[in-house]
């Protein structure tokens, strides 16, 4: 299988293959937004990626292929900063909305989201994820060039604001107004580079360091979201293996409070209050927004879900383990009355 002409080009043009090279496309899946191939060339072996203008979802959900530009500028900024976290980008055509990366190799680099599906929990990639993101918005908070490069709200409201909370609201009229003071609070802030996707799914466990992947979403603005959507999917992943819900909730707390022990280019109390705010909107998002999780089925259980987040958007905690306390006791009590 080959894929469009313009990308067999693109190897051509950037000096990363010849004419008479002997060229294997297999093309990779995971993703909703993008192409992805895996390129084998003589002696070496890459990743393309092309981003897509509609995104491979059951909704109408439209995005600028220019994001793709985006995440090569956040892989470029996270190789200065932290090297062994991404893949090492190679070449980019903005024109096209495509670029080259290292390819990683899946034995040696599992996707983090399948060891969590196993309730394989290794507490230590939680914390490595938290230190890892903690790295990138502390030294892009109040950098006024990475702010003019990433002046990308309104591919984050495509990607992230509007197919979240905003849909969220379409679903549950009575939260539409704060769900739409969120998505507002949310999109002004001006604060530090954020990777917009950082979920199990778009992260590797490496042998020495958790790469982190998918950065199309990057955006400068809240660092709070990148926080809480990565410990929204802690959270979910009880409910995959419920018997096994407290190693989920102490990588939560792990992620949590090693992100918080990092920050300092912020009030503490202020990014967790905003996180805080956003958790239970994106648990909720996961169920009734544009991308709900395809391992929540059942409508049993994506009705807990909306029973434990809706009283939270109304009234929203300021800290994050009684969230997690909460979380806990809910399926605490939901496992009792199904004994």
């Amino acid at each position: 299988m080959k894929p469009a002409l313009e990308l067999q080009d693109f190897l051509l043009a950037q000096g990363l293959a010849q004419n008479d090279d002997a060229v294997v496309w297999t093309p990779l899946a995971g993703g909703v937004s993008s192409d992805i191939w895996r390129v084998d060339l003589p002696g070496r072996t890459l990743c393309l990626k092309r981003a897509l203008p509609k995104l491979k979802v059951a909704a109408d959900w439209y995005a600028p292929i220019e994001r793709n530009g985006d995440e090569w500028k956040w892989l470029q900024f996270a190789q200065r900063h932290v090297p062994q976290a991404v893949p090492r980008p190679l070449a980019h055509d903005p024109k096209a909305g495509l670029f080259a990366m290292e390819f990683l190799d899946p034995a040696q680099h599992p996707v983090w989201k399948a060891q969590l599906m196993a309730a394989q929990v290794d507490v230590s990639v939680a914390r490595e994820v938290a230190n890892i993101i903690a790295t990138v918005h502390q030294a892009s908070a109040g950098d006024p060039e990475v702010a003019r490069n990433f002046a990308t709200r309104d591919n984050f409201y495509a990607l992230r604001l509007e197919p979240y909370l905003v849909a969220t609201g379409r679903a549950h009229p009575d939260l539409a107004s704060s769900l739409q003071a969120l998505t507002e609070s949310t999109g002004a802030a001006q604060i530090a580079l954020v990777h917009g996707d950082l979920s199990p799914k778009n992260i590797l466990v490496g042998p020495t360091s958790p790469i982190l992947l998918d950065a199309e979403c990057a955006w400068y603005g809240d660092p709070a979201f990148d926080l809480a959507f990565c410990l929204n999917h802690l959270l979910l992943k009880c409910l995959v293996n419920p018997l096994r819900h407290a190693l989920y909730l102490e990588a939560f707390d792990a992620m949590a409070s090693t992100y918080l022990h990092s920050v300092d280019w912020e009030s503490r109390e202020s990014l967790e209050r905003r996180a805080a705010a956003l958790l239970p909107a994106l648990l909720l998002a996961r169920v009734d927004g544009k991308s709900p999780v395809e391992y929540l089925s059942e409508e049993r259980t994506r009705d807990l879900v909306r029973r434990y987040a809706r009283p939270l958007i109304l009234n929203p905690l300021t800290q994050l383990n009684p969230i997690a306390s909460h979380w806990a006791q809910m399926l605490s009590r939901e496992f009792a009355a199904q004994a």
